[in-house]
């Protein structure tokens, strides 16, 4: 049997990306600006709706570190974050010299818990710092709990940055994932579910606000006919080789998420007789969840020899990428000084969590191949 790499989530090409690249070489856009990047951003708008306007950006870490600018972040403020994520959802927060406050997960979704949220909110406050924003994340292409996080930042009166590097695709309520929060974020990272390379976008609710990121993304340059700069600026925007291949991966995202989501069928189907594995799902029929990742929690049996590492190895020995869930961020060495707030839900998922091989361009043989490592390693050890 082939034993080639399975990857945990690799890129998936669709086939008209080469055609927008050439264009742009033929033409000689290769800048960070020109008819690529703009059509980019219109796909975009238009496959978000909900008066969505884009930026397109070097990555979906500078997106979310224009977002808190725009959100009025400064050094000195205190900014909630979920604490189980990829650590670009908190990084920005450094490095504006503010001060990242960390949440708990909750069962369901996997995401920032409601009741800790409001329970740091009132304490932050009480001590005199009010909470500039919240970083609420959707995990793996699972929606948060949008109404929960909502109520409660309109009750205090602190933004949402909506992070959904992880979410294109996915949807609550029939609207999209990126068009929740006063400001949200997507990542066309190479193992996202459509890429550009290297690359994220900004999504505002104004076209106003949509500019000023733009402003910030090509160096805060004045209108004048020299190089002029009142306020500080970064080079951040998405080239048009980049948007190239974004243009081609718009036309088959629709099906990239299709068949993501049928790996998680295909896991929920392999793990269904086995009593100590939990394939994560969404709540219910409210939550259309890209899938971006397909993930499990193991409940460990010492005795057989059963947890989430010993599989993590399993599978290494036949080839086949799989990681543990984020480490959470209040558990990382580089933040562990910094507030945390709830119980243990990311620190168990974490210990117990695993990702698997999700990606949308997988065969045939690949799922035989993993039902196969599945099927030896639980077999072994019943």
């Amino acid at each position: 049997m082939n034993n080639t790499k399975i990857w945990l989530s690799s890129p998936h090409m669709g086939g008209s990306e080469q055609k927008f690249v050439k264009e742009a070489f033929d033409a000689n856009w290769v800048a960070p600006l020109g008819p690529n990047v703009n059509g980019l951003e219109t796909d975009l708008e238009n496959y978000l709706g909900n008066s969505a306007h884009v930026g397109a950006l070097s990555s979906g870490t500078a997106a979310i570190h224009l977002g808190l600018i725009l959100l009025g972040v400064q050094a000195g403020d205190e900014v909630i974050c979920q604490s189980m994520t990829f650590s670009a959802s908190a990084n920005p927060i450094l490095y504006l010299g503010a001060t990242p406050v960390f949440i708990d997960s909750e069962d369901e979704t996997w995401n920032i818990c409601p009741i800790a949220l409001e329970e740091a909110i009132i304490d932050r406050i009480a001590k005199g710092k009010k909470p500039k924003a919240i970083i609420a994340v959707h995990l793996y292409g699972v929606p948060y709990k949008i109404e929960a996080v909502k109520a409660i930042s309109e009750k205090h009166g602190i933004p949402v940055l909506e992070d959904s590097a992880e979410a294109l695709g996915s949807s609550y309520k029939g609207q999209k994932c990126g068009t929740f929060g006063d400001i949200g974020v997507l990542s066309f990272n190479g193992n996202k579910i459509i890429t550009t390379s290297g690359g994220g976008a900004i999504v505002t609710k104004s076209k106003e606000l949509k500019d000023r990121a733009v402003f910030f993304a090509t160096q805060s340059r004045d209108n004048a006919p020299h190089y002029q700069h009142s306020e500080i600026g970064y080079n951040y925007r998405m080239s048009n080789i980049c948007a190239g291949i974004g243009r081609g991966q718009m036309q088959v995202l629709d099906d990239h998420v299709a068949l993501r989501r049928s790996m998680n069928d295909f896991y929920v189907a392999l793990f269904k007789d086995i009593p100590s594995v939990t394939v994560f799902i969404s709540p219910n029929e409210d939550y259309y969840a890209n899938y971006w990742l397909s993930a499990i929690v193991i409940e460990p049996n010492k005795a057989l020899g059963i947890d989430r590492e010993s599989l993590r190895l399993a599978f290494e020995d036949v080839n086949i990428e799989s990681r543990p869930l984020w480490k959470p961020m209040h558990l990382q060495p580089v933040f562990a000084k910094y507030p945390y707030y709830g119980t243990k839900v990311a620190e168990n998922l974490f210990d117990n969590g695993l990702c698997l091989p999700s990606g949308s361009n997988l065969t045939d043989e690949d799922r035989e191949r993993i039902a196969n490592a599945v099927t030896s390693f639980f077999g072994v050890k019943k």
